[in-house]
């Protein structure tokens, strides 16, 4: 993609926000990674709707440690705005397709959020900067329990991991401000859509693995009916289910 240069402002405002290079050596990474980010925003506004993150994901971006949720050897490439493997057949995704996700959910201060598909939980922590409450559910055990650990180590306190198929969402915590499905079904599920609240957004890919995916905010109407646009193809691993929960 055509590299664009970010206003001075904003290089400012994100090097002001980071941590000195001297107090964390991976600040200068994120940064670039935030500015890539931002950058692919523009380019890619007449299709999302959204040329300019806001700047409370932004700095979310910015502050999450996005190399201690990749395996060691992957490490070198952090802060890539590309996915990279986490194990299990899984994928951390790219930079610029978590924080467009997290936009078009619209976190707010004291929201409560659902992830579907926890994969290393930098999803998870990214929300859990932004919202009051994250609930995320992942079929991999190993995985999860690796998310788990690894975001009550990093002082997240606010997320709750539950291992499971997260195809029928969490109905105990529900409903949800917002909920993020971080793997693609071949259509929404209607439990997740009985659990969004009104007037909530979800952000699902939806398509078979071997058809173009689309990513798709779904809003739902207070009358309990939903809309739903269409944004960019994407390519996500499908979503598993357990196949003795399967409808």
């Amino acid at each position: 993609m055509l590299a664009v240069l970010l206003p001075a402002l904003f290089l400012l405002a994100v090097t002001h926000a980071q941590p000195s290079e001297a107090q964390d050596p991976r600040a200068a990474a994120r940064a670039r990674m935030v500015a890539e980010v931002a950058s692919m925003a523009r380019e890619t506004g007449a299709e999302t709707g959204r040329p300019r993150f806001g700047e409370a994901v932004m700095a979310a971006m910015g502050k999450v440690p996005r190399h201690r949720f990749v395996p060691a050897l992957q490490d070198i490439f952090a802060y890539d705005n590309r996915p990279l493997p986490i194990g299990e057949g899984q994928t951390i995704s790219q930079p610029y397709i978590v924080a467009l996700m997290t936009e078009l959910a619209r976190p707010r201060a004291g929201m409560k959020v659902l992830e579907v598909g926890t994969g290393s939980g930098y999803q998870a922590a990214v929300l859990a900067e932004l919202v009051a409450k994250v609930y995320t559910i992942e079929i991999v055990a190993p995985l999860g329990k690796r998310a788990m650990q690894l975001l009550g180590e990093l002082g997240y306190r606010n997320v709750d991991v539950r291992i499971g198929d997260g195809y029928g969402g969490w109905p105990a915590a529900a409903p949800f401000d917002a909920i993020i499905v971080t793997a693609a079904p071949a259509a929404v599920p209607q439990p997740l859509i009985d659990q969004l609240k009104p007037g909530g957004r979800m952000v699902i890919p939806v398509g078979a693995p071997s058809d173009v995916q689309h990513l798709l905010l779904v809003e739902k109407q207070s009358d309990g009916r939903t809309t739903t646009r269409r944004t960019l193809p994407v390519r996500f691993v499908p979503l598993t289910r357990d196949q003795g929960t399967k409808q």
